[in-house]
């Protein structure tokens, strides 16, 4: 179909159902103006294109495993109703040509797929991410496309992986028929991001975008992660899943944030181990008082947080496909609590006056007076809360979290039990 004939199904209602199934019955009428905005834009950008597809691609939620994927361990995390949308043109040349909203087009010539000096942001993601399909002995081509993000940056709802895995989802479903396949494709995000894009991140935020639903990631063997993805309906079980950015700042947190992986591979090392994964935990508990004189109490503690975090990871997972809605939160609320006293990770030291996280938890102690679940989100020191939250204490939990951080703060979110897709 073309451009025209698109705008036509989203108007008519055509995508309706589709888009309840991803957004939610309540969202349906602000997607589909979303979705014929960009087309309209998709239009004005790209005027001689033929044929057009629809592909989209999540955000995700971090639920349990804070910390542990580095120490190849285990992480439950989840897609949410937050996603990038793109629409497509495909022109079975060498070359893909971006124009992402509010940001300059890309234009990659992938007929060469090999770093280039210079290239930098959006447009290195797309080279690298093109480059691991022949890598794997498939096809990779060019397209014309217009994307409109309302992933949250800056929020741990990973907005380079959704982006990394659309590009990553287009590529495999028209030159590929999905050959690929979702796990293939969030290793080909985190190659891009790290080796073109130059951040050295782990697998988890790609597989997440990737697969979709809940998923429960165990990374004891980095090359082939063990992935199991489970539907996860909040509603039904009465209870939200929000997210409230503390607008703290991430300036000046860099050192804040590598010293958790590199404290926990001293203690490690200590333990002639090279990531705790491989550690005893009997063995690091009978070993403190020795641990102590070639290791900060902080780097113990931490180490102690990854022991415990990653088995709750996996009863929580347990506790989602049991449908044990009571112990799900309980072993939320001790992740939170593990975060907090042994990872400290909720404010940095070097920003002792700034605590935001530390006032959302505390205010949203209070204002749920034990009910639901609330814990750090994502890596922590500034930035976002997570919070499991009653139905019925939804809009009065939503109302404090914005008065305290500016309105539009805290966000309402639905677990996507989808990954990246092609819609039409």
């Amino acid at each position: 179909m073309n451009i025209n004939e698109l705008k036509s199904k989203i108007g008519s209602g055509e995508l309706d159902e589709k888009l309840a199934e991803l957004y939610g019955a309540e969202a349906v009428a602000a997607q589909k103006d979303r979705y014929l905005d960009a087309c309209g834009k998709f239009a004005a950008e790209f005027p001689q294109a033929g044929e057009v597809s629809l592909f989209s691609a999540p955000g995700r939620t971090e639920i349990c495993g804070n910390h542990t994927d580095h120490q190849h361990g285990c992480v439950l995390a989840a897609a949410v109703d937050l996603d990038v949308i793109a629409i497509v043109s495909f022109n079975d040349s060498s070359v893909i040509r971006v124009k992402s909203a509010g940001y300059d087009m890309d234009t990659v010539d992938i007929s060469s797929l090999d770093p280039k000096e210079g290239e930098k942001g959006s447009a290195a993601l797309i080279r690298g991410v093109a480059a691991g399909f022949p890598k794997r002995g498939l096809r990779a081509g060019g397209f014309d496309a217009y994307t409109t993000s309302n992933v949250l940056s800056g929020s741990g709802l990973s907005s380079s992986a959704a982006f990394e895995v659309l590009i990553g989802t287009i590529i495999d479903r028209h030159y590929n028929d999905g050959k690929a396949g979702a796990v293939e494709i969030a290793k080909m995000g985190q190659y891009a991001e790290n080796e073109y894009f130059g951040k050295k991140s782990g697998l988890m935020d790609q597989t997440v975008c990737a697969v979709g639903s809940a998923v429960f990631i165990d990374f004891k063997d980095t090359s082939a992660p063990e992935v199991t993805s489970t539907a996860f309906d909040l509603d039904k079980h009465g209870y939200s899943l929000f997210i409230t950015d503390t607008k703290g700042s991430h300036a000046d947190l860099s050192d804040d944030y590598s010293a958790v992986p590199s404290e926990m591979f001293e203690v490690a090392k200590q333990l002639g181990k090279e990531y705790l994964r491989a550690c005893d935990e009997d063995e690091f508990y009978g070993k403190i008082p020795e641990l102590r004189k070639t290791c900060s109490d902080r780097a113990i503690l931490r180490a102690g947080h990854f022991f415990t975090e990653n088995k709750r990871a996996s009863i929580a997972a347990k506790a989602i496909e049991s449908g044990a809605i009571a112990h799900f939160l309980d072993i939320i609320k001790k992740s939170g609590r593990s975060s907090a006293m042994w990872l400290q990770n909720l404010y940095s030291t070097k920003k002792p006056f700034e605590q935001g996280i530390t006032l959302a938890l505390a205010m949203s102690e209070k204002t749920l007076k034990g009910a639901g679940a609330y814990r750090v989100h994502g890596g922590g020191f500034a930035g976002t809360i997570q919070a499991f939250v009653p139905n019925e204490l939804a809009d009065n939990y939503a109302k404090t979290m914005d008065s305290l951080f500016g309105e539009g703060s805290c966000h309402k979110l639905r677990i996507r039990n989808c990954g990246g897709i092609q819609i039409i």
